[in-house]
């Protein structure tokens, strides 16, 4: 099993959100999240001058998958949360998983997700 983490810009959450329930992953846990990468914030400009945003509003999305379908979870996203708008559109994590339980029943792995 592989848990897939990406960090995209809130407007695509939406479309993320459809593509991966239509690719057929049932369950997803996401947060919102400020972060920067290589940008390392922006500079806005108003009428009262110049200010620097270090830290950009961000949406977290966490999956465990099988391994098998780990792949087509990740080209979903990079899919859905490409905005070809320049730095900002996020980046995935995938990390290995040992074990899953579901609390309710006690069902481990395989038959957890």
């Amino acid at each position: 099993m592989k848990q897939i983490i990406a960090i995209i810009r809130p407007e695509k959450f939406p479309e993320v959100k459809k593509a991966l329930t239509d690719a057929g992953v049932k369950g997803m846990t996401i947060r919102e999240v400020k972060g920067r990468g290589n940008q390392k914030g922006i500079k806005l400009q108003s009428r009262g001058g110049s200010y620097e945003i270090e830290f950009l509003d961000k949406i977290e999305i966490m999956v465990v998958v099988h391994s098998d379908m780990a792949q087509k979870v990740m080209d979903v996203i990079l899919a859905s949360a490409r905005t070809d708008r320049g730095p900002g559109d996020g980046k995935i994590f995938v990390l290995p998983v040992d074990e899953v339980i579901r609390i309710r029943t006690g069902e481990k792995n395989d038959d957890s997700l």
